[in-house]
């Protein structure tokens, strides 16, 4: 997709979640507002594909706008969330739509032969195995962290801890090629992936961590951490789907804020894509770092001044 498409289509995605918002479409008083939604679609969108946490931003927009209908609604925080990931999966698939179609395409051929003969098909297979270990520490330990993880004091040093983790594996010289990948390689950042299921740590941002760690270029990086996040986005968006959505009791009002949102970031997740990926090309990901200390440090301070709770 062209820039100029890219920015066009992001824009009237942006345009028909706001009208959406303001008519206030599939409302419910009480229930989450579709502006609630508009800007946490935005967040999502932006978050889950820079490398500084969409979970975590989650989580602490509800907190310093003092929205308590998510917390005090937690099966519908966990099913909105999932609308929120099936917009980025939304863009990404159409960015990397070239790349998806290749990669499906070659890996079912190296299927019905048994064997690996193009680097695509390499590429492809590297995918899926990486995306194993986050799938299984998601299914074993999603209850665990759900109770435990995601408090907003928590949620600051994360961010602070990971950002400095990220600086030092940016100083990796760069060496590899997304076509130099190696098994190796493959499951030691699907490995780091898990990781994300940890609220601040950033899902993209450990994925291009392990990735600079381990030599790949910053724009490597980038795109490997983008095409992991297809299986496994979907995997949950279907899993969910079926049993919260299809099979489960939602309370009234969940339609609005899940169109409003899901467009949202779909809109705001194709202008982070774009803006990542030329930006890594000329520069390191230090304003990442930045912004993630930064935001930790705003966290504690307010904590610390008792303007807000530690915990929701």
């Amino acid at each position: 997709m062209r820039a100029a498409a890219l920015w066009s289509t992001a824009a009237a995605a942006l345009l028909v979640a706001v009208v959406l918002a303001v008519a206030g479409v599939g409302e419910e008083p009480g229930a989450l507002t579709n502006r609630q939604a508009l800007v946490l679609g935005i967040v999502q969108g932006l978050t889950e594909l820079l490398p500084i946490s969409s979970s975590g931003h989650l989580g602490l927009v509800p907190w310093l706008g003092d929205w308590r209908y998510l917390a005090e609604q937690p099966d519908f925080n966990k099913t909105f969330d999932v609308a929120l990931h099936l917009g980025t999966l939304v863009a990404v698939a159409a960015y990397f739509r070239r790349d998806v179609a290749l990669l499906a395409a070659a890996w079912l051929r190296s299927l019905r032969r048994r064997s690996l003969e193009a680097p695509e098909e390499r590429v492809a297979w590297l995918v899926a195995i990486a995306t194993v270990p986050a799938a299984i520490a998601g299914a074993a330990g999603e209850t665990l962290i759900e109770d435990h993880l995601g408090h907003p004091w928590q949620i600051a040093i994360l961010l602070a801890v990971f950002a400095l983790v990220l600086w030092l594996a940016d100083r990796t010289p760069e060496r590899r090629e997304l076509e130099d990948l190696r098994l190796a390689t493959a499951v030691a950042v699907g490995a780091a992936q898990a990781l994300s299921l940890m609220p601040g740590v950033s899902r993209s941002g450990i994925t291009i961590t392990a990735g600079r760690f381990l030599g790949l270029t910053r724009e490597t990086a980038a795109r490997f951490s983008f095409l992991l996040l297809i299986p496994i986005v979907l995997g949950a968006v279907l899993l969910k789907g079926w049993t919260d959505v299809v099979r489960g009791d939602l309370p009234a009002g969940w339609v609005g804020p899940f169109v409003v949102g899901t467009i949202a970031a779909a809109a705001s997740g194709l202008a982070a894509i774009s803006a990542l990926l030329g930006y890594v090309r000329r520069h390191d990901y230090s304003v990442f770092v930045v912004y993630r200390l930064a935001a930790a440090a705003v966290v504690l301070l307010l904590i610390a001044t008792g303007v807000r709770d530690a915990t929701f």
